[in-house]
């Protein structure tokens, strides 16, 4: 897993975890793996292996997850990941 997502959002978890689930097929081309932690009911941390970033960034800065983003709050705050040692 090389990349950290934490997301706050005004919805409830289980709402993002659908949405997650929904948006899959289009991150699943650039994503190989990944999973999802909840922290609370307006909180998550999700790890994944990105293979391609620049995908990535195309994704969630797209006009459709800019608008979801927006109309539930969602701020999500990324990390690059190195396995230490």
């Amino acid at each position: 897993m090389n990349t950290c997502i934490v997301s706050e959002y005004n919805c409830t978890y289980d709402e993002f975890l659908a949405e997650v689930q929904r948006m899959r097929i289009d991150w699943g081309q650039f994503v190989s793996n990944w999973e999802i932690a909840k922290v609370n009911d307006h909180k998550s941390i999700m790890v994944m292996n990105v293979t391609d970033f620049e995908a990535m960034e195309a994704f969630m800065t797209s006009d459709e997850m800019k608008q979801w983003d927006k109309d539930h709050g969602c701020v999500d705050t990324v990390y690059s990941l190195e396995k230490a040692g």
